[in-house]
Formats: structure tokens, sequence, C-alpha cells
């Protein structure tokens, strides 16, 4: 039986069910914004409180903040889509009472779409752009400026012997014990953002062959050591969701990086290694792997 889609301004909650008609929406689209995807919405959808609707041609996307507050992310579907963005920040001020009505996280398409609006306020948030790799010097960390990286997969390899595998159901439940390491080590259920996280990987794990994510592992002695999940995100960039390794092991995050791109996306020019969401050691984490370029995202405001 095929449910009714909801029509704006009636939103739902995402569930798996949704992928069938959301998933060709968002690759139409042919994003380069790692948010636009339907693994990430959905993994997310109980942190940020994500739902969506259809208005016209347009998928239109609501997140709930912890306060009650709501905010949207792009329309996504045909250009140009000013009317579907005038018309949901709208609905945000009028019908929902919010002071700040707001678009969060749009990407340059949706700008220029918007140019000569007024009464719009447009900023860059920084903390949420996407750092954008070339696969290949992931794949070959070639040169000076990755030898610290391969410094450190050589210190792995001198105390390692390791198997690296794609991602299969009879990995899962190791995986998930591995993330249980790791949250408990970084003490996760006292920081709201981390808890979140882990429940996002959870439900990637939980759900991986029915999201279609690709993913692997690295065994050490026959246990996972490390895991990762990613997907096509457009024509010649794969987005990486997800990428845990023992804390305890040195050398593994690098490693795992390096034979994912490798083995799985040979198909790609460029890795989505997402953002670092202001975070200090993420931030100096992913420069270190030299981006090639970013994927910039703005706020779009109403008064």
């Amino acid at each position: 039986m095929v449910m009714p889609l909801p029509k704006f301004p009636d939103f739902k909650p995402f569930e798996l069910e949704d992928r069938r008609f959301i998933y060709d929406l968002l690759r139409n689209y042919k994003s380069e914004m790692s948010e636009i995807t339907f693994t990430n919405l959905f993994i997310w959808r109980a942190h940020y409180g994500f739902r969506w609707s259809v208005y016209k041609d347009w998928l239109l996307l609501i997140c709930t903040e912890a306060e009650g507050g709501l905010y949207a992310f792009q329309p996504i579907g045909p250009p140009s889509r000013k009317e579907a963005a005038i018309s949901l920040l709208e609905w945000l001020r009028d019908e929902n009472k919010i002071e700040d009505p707001r678009i969060e996280r749009a990407d340059k398409r949706l700008l220029s779409e918007l140019g000569g609006t007024q009464n719009l306020a447009i900023e860059p948030l920084r903390d949420h752009f996407d750092y954008v790799y070339r696969r290949e010097d992931l794949v070959r960390l070639v040169g000076s400026k990755y030898r610290s990286k391969r410094n450190h997969i050589n210190q792995f390899l001198r105390f390692y012997t390791y198997v690296y595998e794609p991602l299969e159901d009879r990995h899962i439940n190791d995986c998930l014990v591995l993330q249980e390491k790791w949250c408990k080590m970084n003490r996760c259920k006292e920081d709201l953002d981390l808890f979140g996280e882990h429940e996002a990987i959870r439900e990637v794990l939980t759900h991986h062959n029915t999201l279609q994510v690709c993913g692997a592992v690295i065994l050490i002695e026959g246990r996972v050591g490390a895991f990762t999940l990613g997907e096509k995100l457009n024509d010649d960039t794969a987005v990486i969701h997800i990428e845990k390794a023992d804390p305890e092991i040195p050398g593994l995050y690098p490693l795992i990086n390096q034979q994912f791109c490798e083995n799985i996306w040979q198909d790609v020019t460029y890795i989505n290694r997402e953002q670092d969401l202001g975070l200090p050691g993420l931030h100096k984490a992913k420069l270190s792997y030299y981006p090639d370029h970013f994927v910039e995202k703005f706020r779009i405001k109403m008064p």
C-alpha cells in the first residue's frame, strides 16, 4: 500500500519507507552538500527533528530545535526554488510565529535563484562548510605534506597485521561493540551532540542494507578495529558519513580512510568528508588532509 505524500503545510517524520520517494529526488538534484542524502536525513532524524513535506515540485525539509523552535533546510527540486523558499520562510514566520525564520545550510545554487530578492539576510556558515578532497590524494598520500599520515600507517603496520573487508552483516555486532567502547571513552552520553552521533551510527549500521550505503572494516585478529560508511553524493563525488576506529590503536584512522577510498570509490574524483562543526580538533584533523576545495553553505534569514 502506497501512503499519500504529505502536502505542505503538513510535515511528517522520516521513515525507512520514505526512501522510495525521496532518494530519487535527492539524487536528481546532484547536491554537493553532505546533508542532502536520504541516509543523512534518516539517521539524524531524532537528533535534529527532521520532517518533510511536498510543495508542488519541491521537497521541503524542516528541523525542530531542542527548545522547540523551527528552521528549514533549502527546498530540493528544479529551479527556480524562489517561490518554495519564500513560502517556507513566510510559513515559519506567520504560521509558527518564529521570530527569526531562516533556511540553514543553503548552497550557492539557491542563492543564485534568490538573486535580487529584497529583505533577505545572507551569511556564510563556515563551521558547516564541507571539506572535499581529491580521491587520488587520499589514496596515494604522496609528498611531504602527507608524511605524518604515512608515518602513522607505518607505525600501525609495525605492530599489527590487518585484513580489510567490505562491510557485511556478520560485522555489524562487532561494529556496535566498538562504537560503544568509543562512546564510553569519550563520555558521549554527557554530550548531546556526541550522543546524537552515537544514535545516528547505530541507525546506519542497523539499516545499512535498506539504506544501500557502502561500508568497510579493518579486522585485527578477527575483530573489527575500525569501520566506515559512505555513499555516492553525485556523479563524481562520494561522501563519508561515518568513520570510527579503536582509539587505543594509533594509525587506524588514516589506514581505513586510505583503504576505503582505494577499494570502494574508484569511480569518483572527489571525496566529501563533511564539516568540522567548529570543533578545533576536527578542524585541525580535516585540514591535515589538505582539502581540494570547500562546499560553502549559507544561512538565509527573513526579518
